[in-house]
């Protein structure tokens, strides 16, 4: 039974695209800025698969024969949320984007938002969340207020201390804050944000949740997959971003290494049906371009380097592995948004080691498209397969 998968390195842009400068990322090439600055990285499985063939990265030069597709996927939807990013991975253009509140939420909304809730609210402005909490942290622990901030994406962010909200109460004030939001106000994610420790030691948990918008029915490929008896699973954050339609089962991953544990366990024990398995490595986006930590973001690469290495000899001949990112997160940068840039694409057919130049492809929709040639499903509205360039001449 034929196995794809399919791996987000969350983040990890390739250069600002062609209106990045409406977005306010010119300049932004998340792993090209963040090799130069840290004196380069050393990945040679992604060396392998023709990283350095994308674009020059210090420390990963191109070869002269790759045994992957590689290339660049520019974004066609408008925005740069993780949303819409991994909405049109699987297929879905959002054609308008989500609303954005540079300068904080409505009177009006707040106002709802409190009496829903029972809550007052601390901050209401656009804020990195380390900077929020470290700015409010004392003020919500005295005032039991909560605190509610957004960034330069669509989302309205509940963060709260879990001495003030336990976990299930702040999921409970997210569920009703995503209900709320709808019309004009309907925001891409709505993000449960808890926090932990003393005063001047406050730091973010691992217990994040996102509510995401539901996407419209029978816009995304894996409902078509799902219809040819394909299993649909979820590693981390995927879930939530597409309010779980799509997906058969979910698991929870909270970091990079606990979601490439899962990968490699979900792959041996999916080896006697027809799967596509969907992971999200959070780290490179949550700790490291957030927190513009081109360090850390150096460190993670180089460890999934290390997994990716052991992992790629226990595929299948003629499973099916793509890499690529949702939109760049550029550490090296004032900001601590992300950035709208294109993403990578490394597309590994297991026994096929043929390298090829996937080029620029206009839109992340040729990801979905390629799935559905992969397990035979019908094709889509938009987007292009790429799936027979993989092969070798004359191979299945």
């Amino acid at each position: 039974m034929a196995r794809a998968i399919l791996i987000v390195l969350d983040g990890l842009g390739v250069g600002h695209a062609p209106d990045a400068a409406a977005y306010g990322d010119a300049g932004s090439n998340t792993l090209a800025n963040m090799a130069s600055l840290v004196g380069g990285v050393h990945v040679p499985n992604l060396q392998s698969l023709g990283l350095g063939n994308i674009q020059e990265l210090v420390g990963v030069p191109a070869i002269a024969k790759p045994v992957a597709g590689y290339g660049r996927l520019q974004e066609v939807s408008s925005g740069k949320d993780s949303t819409t990013g991994h909405w049109e991975l699987m297929g879905l253009v959002t054609e308008k984007p989500y609303p954005t509140y540079p300068d904080g939420f409505p009177p009006e909304v707040i106002e709802e938002f409190t009496r829903l809730t029972g809550y007052g609210v601390l901050g209401n402005k656009a804020s990195s969340g380390t900077a929020i909490i470290e700015d409010l942290g004392d003020e919500h622990l005295a005032s039991g207020k909560i605190i509610v901030y957004t960034s330069a994406d669509s989302v309205f962010q509940v963060a709260a201390h879990d001495e003030v909200c336990d976990l299930e109460e702040l999921y409970r004030v997210c569920e009703i804050a995503r209900e709320m939001l709808d019309g004009d106000h309907k925001v891409s994610r709505v993000i449960a944000r808890p926090f932990t420790g003393p005063s001047g030691q406050f730091t973010r948990t691992e217990f994040r949740h996102d509510y995401s918008v539901e996407p419209p029915e029978g816009s995304l490929v894996l409902t078509g997959l799902q219809k040819l008896g394909v299993r649909v699973l979820s590693i981390g954050k995927i879930y939530d971003l597409f309010a779980g339609v799509g997906i058969d089962e979910s698991h929870v991953s909270r970091n990079n290494a606990e979601g490439m544990a899962e990968l490699d366990e979900q792959y041996a024990k999916n080896a006697d049906e027809s799967a596509l398995i969907l992971l999200n490595l959070v780290d490179f986006d949550m700790l490291w371009g957030h927190r513009n930590d081109p360090e850390g973001m150096k460190k993670g690469l180089e460890i999934f380097d290390v997994w990716l290495g052991e992992f790629l000899p226990k595929m299948n001949d003629g499973d099916l592995l793509l890499m690529t990112a949702d939109h760049g997160n550029d550490p090296t940068t004032p900001s601590t948004d992300h950035s709208r840039e294109h993403v990578p694409i490394l597309a590994h057919l297991a026994g096929n080691e043929k390298g090829v130049d996937l080029g620029v492809r206009m839109g992340f929709m040729d990801v979905a498209a390629t799935y559905a040639d992969f397990f035979g499903a019908p094709p889509l509205a938009r987007g292009t397969s790429f799936l027979s360039s993989l092969k070798k001449e004359g191979g299945n």
